[in-house]
């Protein structure tokens, strides 16, 4: 993974949602997933050509998700098919009923590469209500532990938000406790059922950011975010403090501060920042391609063009890995390029994707110069 890669061409990684059918009734879930498969989505055919269509994108990381991606029924056959082409494929199921020891063994037995589970709170009352479903926490726990005993390298996502913002310490030292090798940490976006009133403030993203960066210092699990492009900034901010990057050098890779979840699985970091659409793609259960499951703007559909013509020529898709046209003080900073802000909370808030991330306190240089020059 130590080559280059040009994101105009090809992403990082491809999300693809082979199914909204779901048990779960999660309060933020940007699907607005169903208890049924939907009669359109992607068929078992169109599912192979599109892993072709993506292997042949330089073989970008591929991700199944849902809805619950186990309420596909060819779901291992479709991961089979793309891990014996190369690919390094990662899963993220709902904790249900459906994922059973036996399901987990069979994805370890065809070579899957890491099992993600939703955990948004360190007791039941936090995370059930979350999830919109009774019993939900435990029965995540026991899914946990049966992944465990296989040995099976374990991430676990979590949506930061109003209800579990006061728990974070409690959520880390659970996240440890589990051995996961990955915290994947994403702030809420509202889209979907997510809600504006349950986003933490942008004061309070920074509070996280900070309180990240210390954390990851010590944690026996490695962190990463989504919808949360700025903590790269802050990473940056805190090395220079910490004097481990000289003052003024802005390089992404000195802001990833740990890979060692990559030692279990071989599913390494990008080796620079993807944002929607910029390196990170999405492909929803009926074809269509986004920037990112979080900014619903169809760019195309796999079923009338190639994955690869919709991701290098889309209009949508050219404009945002431009940073440097975004509008306000995103187009300026000095950090837009390893930045740029949430592409799918900007235009959640304010319907404008090339807007400023409204959830960032940061004032870019080149404002505060001219703030002063003005003063004088």
């Amino acid at each position: 993974m130590g080559r280059k890669i040009d994101y105009n061409q090809n992403p990082f990684i491809v999300i693809w949602e082979v199914t909204r059918a779901c048990q779960l009734k999660c309060i933020h879930c940007r699907a607005d997933a169903q208890l049924t498969a939907d009669p359109r989505e992607l068929s078992h055919e169109e599912g192979i050509k599109l892993i072709d269509q993506i292997y042949e994108m330089d073989n970008p990381m591929l991700v199944f998700t849902g809805g619950d991606c186990m309420m596909r029924e060819d779901l291992f056959e479709l991961a089979q098919y793309a891990i014996k082409k190369g690919m390094r494929v990662s899963m993220s199921p709902s904790a249900t009923p459906n994922v059973t020891k036996a399901k987990m063994k069979q994805a370890k037995d065809i070579g899957l590469s890491r099992w993600g589970f939703s955990l948004d709170g360190p007791t039941p009352e936090t995370h059930d209500y979350f999830r919109g479903t009774p019993g939900a926490f435990d029965l995540t726990l026991e899914k946990i532990k049966y992944l465990n005993e296989l040995d099976m390298p374990l991430q676990i996502n979590t949506v930061i938000s109003r209800y579990n913002y006061d728990s974070l310490e409690e959520m880390s030292r659970l996240v440890g406790e589990l051995g996961a090798v990955m915290w994947y940490i994403f702030l809420l976006v509202p889209t979907g059922r997510g809600q504006l009133d349950a986003c933490i403030s942008p004061a309070e993203h920074e509070k996280v950011f900070r309180w990240l960066y210390q954390l990851s210092k010590t944690a026996p699990f490695d962190i990463k975010t989504t919808a949360a492009q700025h903590y790269r900034r802050v990473v940056l901010q805190e090395k220079m403090r910490d004097h481990l990057i000289e003052k003024g050098e802005i390089h992404y890779e000195d802001s990833i501060t740990t890979d060692f979840a990559s030692l279990h699985d071989g599913l390494k970091r990008a080796p620079k920042g993807v944002n929607d659409g910029n390196g990170f793609i999405f492909v929803s259960h009926i074809g269509e391609v986004m920037p990112s499951g979080l900014l619903p703007i169809v760019c195309g559909n796999v079923r009338e063009r190639s994955l690869a013509d919709i991701y290098r020529n889309s209009p949508v898709l050219q404009a945002i890995r431009q940073p440097d046209i975004y509008k306000g003080k995103c187009g300026v900073c000095e950090y837009n390029h390893i930045c740029g802000g949430s592409r799918s909370r900007t235009y959640a808030v304010t319907g404008d994707y090339l807007e400023s991330e409204p959830y960032c306190v940061y004032i870019p240089q080149a404002l505060r110069q001219k703030e002063k020059a003005f003063q004088q």
